[in-house]
This record gives structure tokens, C-alpha cells and sequence, in this order.
């Protein structure tokens, strides 16, 4: 089992930046691949940005060209840069881990983009 544990979240005005961060307590080296989801009250929790060990990455539409995902294999850390933050961005973000073909959840970070 991979323990993940993010943090980075906060209260931020429109068109401001965060980043995210998720250390793991295995070296990423083994981990296939590693994403950031994010739930917002009342919906579904969706793929935000993915990134593989071999540093291949995708993102949700709705984030492209603001969200950056990126790992630090010396740090066993992924982050999330989000820039130009909208209200719509407001959500629980969570880390997952993809580990020998079984999925590890950290426990959440929230982001709340609000004047």
C-alpha cells in the first residue's frame, strides 16, 4: 500500500496559483503512473492530470494550459501547478498512485477560488 499525503491547498482569488503537492512514502520510480482528481460538492470525483513514470502526461480539458503536473523522483513527489484559477476550479483534490496494478488514494486537499 502507497500512502500519499497532499497538501498545498488554500483559499485563492480568481486568476491566482496554487500548487499542489503529493509525497509518497514508496519511491515513485515504481509507481506506473500518479494523477490529481478533484470531487466538487455534490458531483463525481474526475481525472484532473495524470502523469506516468515514463513522464508521458494528459489533462482534463477543462484544465489545459493552466494546470501543470510534474514528479520529482528524488523528492518521491508529484505536483500540481495551477495557474489563472477559476471559481469552477473549487474542489477537493486528490492524489492517486497506480502501484503494480492497485490504486492508493491520499486524503484530500481542498482548493477553494473565491473573491
Amino acid at each position: 500500500q502507497v500512502q500519499l499525503v497532499e497538501s498545498g491547498g488554500g483559499l485563492v482569488q480568481p486568476g491566482g496559483s496554487l500548487r499542489l503537492s503529493c509525497v509518497s512514502s514508496v519511491s515513485i520510480f515504481s509507481i506506473y503512473a500518479m494523477g490529481w482528481y478533484r470531487q466538487a460538492p455534490g458531483k463525481q470525483r474526475d481525472l484532473v492530470a495524470g502523469i506516468t513514470s515514463g513522464g508521458i502526461t494528459n489533462y482534463a480539458d477543462s484544465v489545459k494550459g493552466r494546470f501543470t503536473i510534474s514528479r520529482d523522483n528524488a523528492k518521491n513527489t508529484v505536483y500540481l501547478q495551477m495557474n489563472s484559477l477559476k471559481p469552477e476550479d473549487t474542489a477537493v483534490y486528490y492524489c492517486r498512485a497506480n502501484r503494480y496494478g492497485m490504486a492508493s488514494w491520499g486524503k484530500g486537499t481542498l482548493v477553494t477560488v473565491s473573491s
